[in-house]
């Protein structure tokens, strides 16, 4: 899939880049962003392993971005600013194309993923206290749901699905991995 047809697909069904309901009640809001990259074989998904002495999440693949800090006016300035604290991409590197619907999480947040298309050229700046590294996942492996785990867990008298991609050495799963298959339905439109 090219970029044209990305902002084709995404851009006729997101969402206003308008002020967000509050989340809710006992989930905090929580944004990141899904930053998208054109490549000559086509769009890439960067992701980030999160450093593993963190309380939380130690090690796990995910998307740049965290709780909405009380300076933050929106959740789209949210995901801007965690992207930049945490590999280093300014705002100028990232055009927003819009966000998918809010995922409550097992860990008492409710995300706002919101989709970004990145300047090929950037360049990161890994915050080490947060992220271990960073990598690109082609968009046409995420796209093949033949590439997918799935698995029914219940934690907390709640029933979830469960899924899982692999990617080299790396497995993508969690919230992580439902926002992706959030993001290949809509562009599947």
């Amino acid at each position: 899939m090219t970029h044209a047809e990305l902002l084709t697909r995404f851009l006729l069904q997101r969402l206003p880049l308008a002020p967000l309901r509050a989340p809710a009640p006992a989930l905090s809001p929580a944004a990141v962003l899904m930053p998208l990259v054109e490549r000559a074989d086509g769009l890439h998904l960067l992701l980030t392993e999160r450093s593993r002495h963190l309380r939380h999440h130690a090690g796990e693949i995910s998307f740049p971005g965290g709780r909405q800090d009380p300076g933050d006016d929106t959740l789209y300035q949210t995901a801007l600013r965690e992207t930049q604290e945490e590999i280093g991409i300014a705002a100028n590197q990232i055009q927003l194309l819009g966000h998918l619907p809010r995922l409550p999480t097992v860990s008492r947040f409710e995300v706002l993923p919101v989709v970004g298309l990145l300047d090929a050229d950037y360049r990161l700046q890994l915050n080490a206290d947060e992220v271990t590294a960073a990598f690109e996942v082609p968009l046409a492996h995420l796209q093949d749901l033949g590439n997918y785990v799935s698995m029914p867990v219940q934690r907390r008298g709640q029933h979830y699905e469960l899924h899982w991609i692999p990617w080299q050495h790396r497995y993508i799963w969690g919230a992580t991995a439902s926002m992706i298959r959030q993001l290949i339905a809509q562009i599947a439109r």
